[in-house]
């Protein structure tokens, strides 16, 4: 066995980040810039939060062998409750915070009681979930629509050194589900209903338990994206969601993470690997003004060579079901 196939997904994801790290301290320097500056730093950690909060969110619903297609839109309708709500007075930001994420935790729950209840595959649900959304917002927001206090606003603004606040909040929010998923009963199930439902089943496992936290937790963290856009917007919008192309964006970072699309494999700590490769790339062909179209190009060649490189390192793994011997054994045994 060759020292690659041991790797694991998660090193080879981190592998990948060095590398990245490495091109892009070369790129932009030829560029005259430093790829290491404070300025830059924070750049980067600021593009990992927004997707960074999705991801950790879709890692789970994936982990379970589901799909949430809704998290754009729930982005932007917490940015708009929570500014419509706060209007600029800072004694209103505790309530607009708090009816975002109890919305958005709303939305999870029925997404999870469809998919597990209704037996509808997480796509179709949280589709169907997501038009609904999106109907709701264009019928009653035709623009931006209330306004974050200054002291909402500067958590999208501030940090500790080149460290924004709204990275460390995402760290501490991915910590404490990987301690979930690592150390906790509720965590083992949702691997176990993502590797096999019916398994987990007749071992006694309530499969729909996993499923509807999954969703439930997945579109609260989604909330919390939209609420951290809304500090650093000033207003709610009600396409900010759907104009990152969220959804599809941190399923690609799951996926580039190592975590199997069928469910029941996966990693949250590779997971922020691919988070911070999609914040790197975008940061380098930002700096060298490449064009922005680009960034799709290269994202979709990152996750085709990943997906690729995992896929043989599966198929090598498996080992054979006869050894040549018995084979030529059988082969012999067969009469004329």
């Amino acid at each position: 066995m060759t020292a690659f196939s041991r790797l694991t997904s998660t090193h080879i994801v981190y592998l990948v980040v060095l590398l990245t790290f490495l091109a892009g301290t070369v790129l932009v320097g030829a560029a005259g810039r430093s790829f290491v500056s404070a300025g830059n730093v924070s750049a980067i950690l600021t593009g990992t939060s927004v997707l960074g909060f999705i991801a950790i969110g879709q890692t789970l619903v994936i982990l379970v062998g589901s799909l949430d297609l809704s998290v754009p839109y729930v982005i932007s309708l917490a940015s708009l409750l929570s500014a419509g709500i706060m209007a600029g007075q800072p004694g209103n930001i505790l309530p607009g915070v708090a009816v975002a994420l109890v919305v958005s935790a709303g939305i999870g729950l029925v997404n999870g009681l469809v998919v597990s209840g209704l037996k509808v595959h997480g796509f179709i649900a949280t589709l169907g979930t997501g038009l609904i959304v999106s109907g709701y917002l264009a019928t009653n927001y035709k623009g931006s629509s209330g306004e974050a206090p200054v002291a909402f606003r500067l958590v999208g603004a501030t940090g500790i050194g080149p460290v924004p606040i709204s990275t460390l909040i995402m760290l501490a929010c991915a910590a404490a589900v990987l301690l979930m998923l690592t150390r906790t009963r509720l965590g083992h199930h949702m691997y176990a209903v993502g590797g096999d439902i019916r398994v987990a089943r007749m071992s006694g496992i309530q499969t729909g338990t996993p499923i509807v936290a999954a969703h439930v937790i997945c579109s609260t963290l989604a909330g919390l994206a939209g609420l951290l856009l809304a500090a650093r917007l000033g207003v709610g919008s009600p396409t900010i969601g759907s104009q990152g192309g969220y959804d599809l964006l941190s399923i690609a970072a799951v996926v580039l993470g190592g975590t199997l699309l069928s469910g029941g494999k996966g990693s949250l700590v590779g997971t922020l690997g691919g988070v911070l490769i999609f914040a790197m790339i975008d940061n380098i062909m930002s700096v060298m003004q490449i064009n922005p179209f680009l960034k799709d190009v290269v994202r979709g060649i990152v996750i085709v060579v990943a997906v690729a490189v995992y896929a043989r390192r599966r198929v090598a793994r498996r080992t054979a079901r006869f050894d040549q011997s018995q084979h030529a054994r059988g082969e012999q045994e067969v009469p004329a």
